[in-house]
């Protein structure tokens, strides 16, 4: 017969976990609340006891800081004149050390001497406004000196003399009432039984002021008169009050004789001369202490009346024989009372923890079940691409524990190496990539340490470039391959190292650096698996490092072509050279002097390393458009210069009319007066063509005028001018003048032919706003002619050697060098670059040219090219058609330029106050040039900011 097994009642282990929790919660909560309450009253007591001492020790500091002034006072005027003194007058005009030691401290209530004879002087201060009222004090008296004189007839005369702040007699006042023996008083009669020491007498209140005091007494040295010295208390009971720990605490302060001297309850004693005694004052826990306890300053614990109190009881000695008791009974409930609350919070704090944490016990129990399915979920997520799940919680099986970490490691080392992909693809600076690239690297074949060799071939050694982590063993810095140094062997056992070295080679199998890795001795890291796979990873590593090596070489040789332009525009012409050299160094500077502006208008302005390098380039291809400019125009030192300075064709046609002169005077045609004066007059007039052609000073109306009486002088023409002509020239000279001439023709000596004038034909550029082909928003004037050769067209430039014509051809490089810039394919990132180059001769009124940008678009390096620019070419020493400027002459025309709103105010503020230009002359301009620059006269010519 099968027996049938009883089975107790099942839970679930959710329930078993929550209510064991619940129980060790409540377990706990009881017994720290409970250790906390036992330990926190017991020290509650013991700092009763400890502030019991502190508050003993003040107050004997406090009454002896009062006593110790007076027994000095005691000391001084019993061995001073005033004991000595044997009448009233002589005593009076002993006063000074009485009055001074009254100035000198206020507790001291009076001073007093009582002579052998039954005489008496009494000095007080006139402080309190109630003794004033009630004496009738004069209002200039602050010191009353009371007097008590035996006459020879027997009597006593009492007197109340009043004194001011220095001691003169104010006014003084016999007083019938004023009669008493002060040889019947304690304190003479203690001073007489001691006469060696100062005597303290018991507490009471002074009669005349009611202030709570004692009397200090001894026999003067100087005499047979006793000295004494009444001491106010008169904080005692502020004091005791200020003592208490909670607000029911009772305190009490004893005299030796049992006296209460203060406590913490009104004594009501004003109309006692003594103090009343401790079981008068109607405070039964304090004389329970006091009956019960001797002054250990211990704390014990009282009931009363089933209340629990905290006695204290310590004693005081203030010196001079005197011993003072001070009582504390401080209630236990108020004394507890924090910690009571502190108690109640932390019990109610228990029950809600424990009941926040039943939801806890409860999930623990289910979270044991469902650790296979967190696996399940893992391995889902695996295969749906997600490899970034959270790390798998610890499990107390050690199956579901292996197997949760394997999951983890496979998931941390796929997105470890998708990171690495991503770092390979993405992060263009070799050494920031190598750098993020180890320490992915490191987590995806769980290496300690890696580190990355760079290959320089031409020195044949290895270079150090990144390391993540610490190489048990470093490596050098540099060494030569093969091969790679031998690391010693780390200890064997469960801490030991192995080193794996990797060749990086290229996609052509070129040899790109080394890839060395430091991994824990284990079957993981030795098998072939592992290294396969790290193999491959130093494939991917070194195509990312070749690949970035070829984009800085491009880059290098990108920019190498872009200088290399800059400097056949600077070889181009011997005038200009340099030019393209110098402005991009000053801007540069420029830009990065305001990038690191920490303060002042440009503490905001930033730049990217691509915004650095954009204008960089911008910098260096600025004018990159001069490359069409053509040479005898931009370095046109004359009016009359085209290829050659026609200066000479002109002088020849001087020559001949000299000749035609000499010959006219041969032929009898001129006597020799008339060919001196003649001759003279082609010298003049030669000379002052020749003065105009330089271009030094600006000509008149004058001039010009003398120009054109000159040039219609006639001279004869004895050969054809079409001879000797390109085709070009005699298709232009036969359209214009298609018959030819007779021989000789008279020409005019200076003129302007209508060959002279070139026309556009179909190279017009499209440079005018309202031009359809204007694709890139260019506003230039167009001149009339692409060139006018005119010899007086020429020779009348009012300023300067260059035509209308030949300032817009110069000109034409800003519009060719946007031209240009805007054709190229510009990568992302160097867009700007074109706007960056051809900017830099706009204004900010919006005046410039090529495109008449207003100000409000012209960014901070569009300012900065602007301002480079103008700085340079006003201080070039190496052009022909004006001298350098020096430095002070170069800041006030830029500063005029900020005036007239070519330059930005602001901008050339900051270039002054930085002393860039300071720094620009050194580099750049001549020792000559570099005079004194006065900066507040050039602050002082700019537009208010």
């Amino acid at each position: 017969m099968n027996r049938i097994l009883s089975v107790p009642q099942q839970f679930r282990i959710r329930v078993h976990i929550a209510a064991l929790t619940m129980a060790c919660m409540g377990l706990v909560a009881a017994l720290l609340i409970g250790l906390g309450w036992v330990a926190t009253t017991r020290q509650l007591v013991q700092d009763a006891g400890e502030r019991a001492v502190r508050d003993t020790l003040l107050l004997r500091e406090q009454i002896r800081l009062q006593l110790i002034p007076a027994q000095g006072a005691l000391r001084q005027i019993g061995a001073g004149r005033l004991p000595l003194a044997a009448d009233e007058p002589a005593r009076l005009q002993a006063l000074n050390v009485l009055l001074g030691e009254l100035r000198a401290n206020p507790l001291e209530a009076a001073i007093y001497v009582a002579y052998p004879n039954g005489d008496f002087l009494l000095g007080r201060p006139l402080r309190l406004a109630s003794i004033r009222q009630r004496l009738n004090v004069p209002e200039s008296a602050v010191y009353l000196v009371q007097t008590i004189s035996h006459q020879p007839d027997g009597r006593s005369v009492g007197r109340f003399h009043f004194l001011s702040e220095d001691g003169k007699l104010q006014q003084s006042q016999e007083r019938a009432d004023y009669q008493f023996d002060p040889r019947t008083r304690p304190w003479y009669a203690l001073a007489r039984e001691h006469p060696g020491a100062a005597q303290l007498s018991a507490p009471y209140r002074f009669a005349t002021t009611q202030r709570l005091g004692v009397t200090l007494s001894q026999q003067a040295t100087s005499g047979d008169a006793v000295v004494g010295i009444d001491v106010a208390f008169d904080d005692l009971e502020q004091m005791l009050v200020g003592l208490r720990t909670t607000p029911g605490t009772r305190l009490a302060l004893l005299h030796s004789s049992g006296q209460v001297m203060a406590a913490t309850v009104n004594l009501n004693s004003s109309d006692r001369d003594t103090q009343p005694m401790l079981d008068a004052i109607g405070e039964p826990e304090l004389l329970r202490l006091q009956q019960t306890s001797r002054h250990t300053g211990k704390p014990q614990i009282l009931t009363i009346d089933g209340r629990q109190w905290v006695g204290l009881h310590t004693q005081i000695d203030i010196g001079l024989s005197g011993v003072f008791e001070l009582l504390q009974m401080l209630p236990l409930d108020e004394l507890t009372a924090e910690a009571r609350q502190r108690a109640l919070y932390f019990i109610g704090l228990a029950v809600i923890l424990a009941l926040l944490l039943l939801p806890l016990g409860w999930a623990a129990g289910k979270a044991i079940g469902r650790s296979i399915n967190r696996l399940r979920e893992r391995s889902l997520r695996i295969a749906r691409f997600d490899f970034t799940g959270s790390r798998l919680p610890a499990s107390r099986v050690s199956e579901v524990g292996e197997l949760s970490q394997a999951m983890q490691h496979m998931g941390d080392t796929i997105e470890a190496f998708l990171s690495l992909t991503e770092r390979l693809a993405t992060v263009p600076e070799v050494e920031r990539m190598l750098q993020q690239v180890l320490e992915q690297l490191t987590q995806a074949t769980q290496s300690q340490a890696a580190a990355v060799y760079l290959w320089d071939a031409q020195a044949g050694s290895m270079q150090w470039a990144a390391e993540a982590g610490s190489l048990v063993t470093p490596l050098p810095e540099h060494f030569a391959y093969p091969p790679l140094p031998v690391a010693p062997h780390s200890a064997g056992g469960a801490g030991s190292v192995s080193r794996l070295g990797l060749e990086l080679r290229g996609r052509q199998g070129g040899l790109q650096g080394l890839l060395v890795l430091e991994f824990k001795a284990d079957a993981a890291h030795e098998d072939e698996a592992f290294q396969r796979f790290a193999h491959r990873l130093s494939g991917m590593l070194a195509v990312a490092i070749e690949t970035r090596q070829l984009l800085e070489s491009q880059r290098r040789l990108f920019d190498a072509i872009i200088q290399l332009i800059a400097d056949a525009i600077d070889a181009k012409s011997a005038y200009t050279g340099g030019h393209c050299e110098r402005v991009p160094q000053m801007a540069i500077e420029f830009a990065d002097h305001l990038h690191a502006a920490a303060d002042g208008p440009y503490a905001d302005f930033q730049m990217s390393e691509n915004e650095r390098y954009a204008f960089r380039l911008g910098a260096w291809l600025h004018d990159c458009g001069k490359v069409t400019s053509p040479e005898h125009i931009v370095d046109k030192a004359t009016k009359l210069e085209a290829i050659r300075n026609r200066i000479h064709e002109v002088r020849l046609r001087f020559e001949i009319l000299w000749r035609d002169a000499e010959l006219a005077a041969a032929r009898g045609e001129l006597d020799a007066a008339q060919l001196a004066a003649r001759q003279q007059q082609l010298i003049d007039d030669f000379t002052f063509v020749a003065t105009c052609n330089v271009g030094g000073e600006f000509l008149s109306d004058d001039a010009i005028a003398r120009l054109q009486a000159i040039g219609a002088q006639g001279w004869q023409r004895h050969f054809d001018d079409r001879l000797g002509l390109s085709d070009a020239e005699l298709r232009q000279l036969q359209q214009l003048r298609p018959e030819t001439p007779s021989l000789p023709a008279t020409e005019a000596l200076l003129a302007d032919l209508p060959e002279h004038r070139i026309p556009w034909g179909e190279d017009r550029p499209a440079v005018e706003a309202g031009d359809p082909r204007n694709k890139y928003g260019f506003d230039m004037k167009l001149p009339s002619y692409q060139q006018n050769l005119g010899e007086l067209h020429n020779l009348a430039i009012r300023r300067g050697t260059l035509t209308d014509e030949d300032r817009f051809k110069i000109n034409d490089h800003m519009v060719q060098t946007y031209i240009m810039l805007k054709g190229l394919p510009w990568p992302p990132g160097l867009e700007q670059v074109p706007e960056l180059a051809a900017t830099h001769h706009e204004r900010l009124d919006g005046k410039g040219y090529p495109r008449r940008i207003p100000g409000e678009r012209l960014g901070v390096l569009d300012r900065v090219m602007a301002m480079c620019d103008v700085f340079e070419a006003l201080t070039a020493a190496d052009r022909p058609y004006k001298p350098p400027k020096t430095l002070s002459e170069t800041l006030r025309i830029m500063a005029f330029m900020c005036k007239e709103q070519h330059l930005d105010p602001g901008l050339f503020r900051y270039f002054l106050r930085s002393r860039l230009w300071e720094a620009f002359a050194v580099r750049f301009m001549k020792p000559e040039q570099r005079d004194a620059v006065d900066l507040d006269a050039l602050e002082a010519l700019l537009p208010k900011p």
